[in-house]
């Protein structure tokens, strides 16, 4: 088994209202990621991203651009601890 690495990620820009949280859901699901995913009270949406290396890089680059109808203006990421997630879930 590959070593599971974690990041927290604040997306701004236009992301609430849109459908992102579900979105985000969906591709962490098709990634095989776990994790969580809510909407903060300035806008923004922050996620909780486990997974291996390749599979937390490639839900970051989905991050960046998110779903069709989200205007993703900037991302912030930051490395944390892993949790041991099992699922993905939206939170709030």
């Amino acid at each position: 088994m590959s070593e599971q690495v974690a990041r927290e990620v604040s997306v701004h820009g236009t992301v609430q209202g849109v459908g992102f949280r579900y979105y985000t859901a969906a591709e962490a699901d098709r990634l095989g990621v776990h994790g969580w995913v809510r909407n903060e009270p300035d806008g923004s949406v922050t996620a909780h991203i486990e997974g291996t290396l390749a599979q937390v890089n490639a839900m970051l680059a989905w991050l960046a651009v998110g779903s069709r109808w989200a205007r993703v203006t900037h991302v912030e990421t930051k490395v944390v601890a892993v949790g041991g997630h099992r699922s993905f879930r939206i939170t709030g």
